[in-house]
């Protein structure tokens, strides 16, 4: 199978690391909406009431800064690298959206999913958190 097959096959949605943050809040914090077409960006989970969403990226596709994050394909490399770019690029903008809106952000990346444990407690301290008025975008990395 050539790479472009493979990449082609790659899903955009109900992913496992999503499916896995879904399983989770389904405890937590049920009453959440997928891919909000009318909110910027579709995020993946959507918690409407109360201004949040939150966003599962993939390591490879959005750039992250883990050990599967940080590869890039040897063949056609910067193709792969700009485009890498752009994804990011776009998520930045999104975040600023939000930021606007006086929502929260929360960004879960495919390796964070590994372990339910923390993964369920960050969840539960970003769905807690009262919503702070700002005018910058918030993105909740940190929790």
């Amino acid at each position: 199978m050539e790479r472009s097959d493979v990449m082609r096959a790659v899903k955009g949605r109900d992913t496992t690391p999503e499916r896995a943050v879904r399983k989770i809040l389904r405890g937590v914090a049920p009453g959440y909406r997928l891919h909000r077409r009318d909110l910027p960006g579709a995020p993946d989970i959507a918690f409407i009431g109360r201004k949040k969403v939150i966003f599962v990226h993939g390591c490879f596709w959005h750039g992250h800064d883990c050990k599967r994050g940080a590869r890039l394909p040897k063949a056609n490399a910067a193709y792969w690298e700009a485009k890498i770019e752009k994804n990011r690029a776009r998520d930045q903008k999104y975040r600023a959206a939000y930021g606007e809106m006086g929502w929260d952000v929360l960004t879960i990346w495919e390796c964070e999913t590994r372990d339910e444990a923390v993964l369920a407690e960050r969840l539960r301290l970003f769905l807690e958190r009262k919503l702070l008025h700002r005018t910058t975008p918030h993105e909740s990395s940190n929790l």
